[in-house]
């Protein structure tokens, strides 16, 4: 899913992401405020934190699916605006049932009114192995090959920030091995913020993983100013023991305990 802005962006060009004083309410309850974060063009950023904290509703923040509150202010690296430059992949995979797998990963060129390029659709298809269920739809698909026509149709938009929203949660563990895998080599020159519960999948992705705190914890509306850094290249092994110290201070800022760091 993309917002509805010209598809004029190369992928060439390179984008991050500023957030000035972020305030997140859901009704009476404030999730996050006055926080601020950056994340650098080119890396694969994980949020994790526990459920109700405001992930989801941050990433769609900065999508543009949900208005910012107040003096909030959401931009590119550069301070030039987002819009155009987002593509937003759901924890669901959100493909309509009555198109095929190739209608489903041109379907933003079609709300555009823009020509749809099927044999680019088909290339990328190929791509996330799944070009041999190209006039399938979705009911006559797995789990997981639906969740790589997602993939696909997010590639299909070209844009240089990619939002995840736990997009391998709903697959069987061996699937989303391969889905992460084939994730980490399709967007490798793309911005990635994705939100997950799962602290072995950050370990095993992000280039730093920024923990969210529960509205509960006296530590909450805090993000701290650096993310949390995992050694080695991803994909990550995360049981390797190089990734043991990283592990425990994820788990420790899960818990609200201190040494993370001051907020932003």
């Amino acid at each position: 899913m993309t917002d509805n802005a010209p598809h004029d962006i190369r992928m060439h060009e390179t984008a991050g992401i500023a957030v000035r004083k972020l305030r997140l309410a859901w009704g009476e309850t404030v999730l996050l405020d006055n926080v601020s974060f950056e994340v650098s063009p080119g890396s694969w950023t994980c949020l994790l934190g526990e459920s109700g904290v405001g992930k989801s509703t941050l990433l769609r923040t900065i999508a543009g699916l949900i208005d910012p509150i107040g003096p909030t202010k959401i931009s590119s690296h550069d301070g030039s605006a987002l819009r155009g430059r987002v593509a937003y992949m759901a924890q669901q995979d959100l493909l309509l049932p009555w198109l095929s797998a190739i209608d489903n990963v041109a379907l933003g060129a079609r709300l555009r009114g823009e020509p749809v390029d099927h044999c680019r659709a088909r290339n990328i298809l190929e791509r996330t192995g799944v070009a041999e269920r190209a006039n399938a739809l979705p009911a006559e698909m797995s789990g997981g090959e639906r969740q790589r026509v997602a993939l696909a149709r997010t590639l299909m938009e070209e844009r240089p920030i990619v939002l995840m929203d736990e997009p391998f949660s709903a697959l069987d563990a061996i699937t989303r091995i391969r889905l992460q895998d084939l994730a980490v080599d399709l967007l490798s020159h793309r911005t990635v913020l994705m939100v997950t519960h799962d602290p072995f999948e950050a370990l095993r992705l992000a280039d730093g993983v920024f923990i969210l705190r529960s509205p509960g914890n006296e530590q909450a509306r805090e993000l701290p100013d650096m993310p949390i850094v995992p050694p080695g290249i991803v994909p990550r092994d995360p049981t390797d023991p190089a990734l043991r110290n990283v592990h425990q201070a994820i788990m420790c800022a899960l818990g609200g305990k201190s040494g993370m760091g001051r907020a932003a």
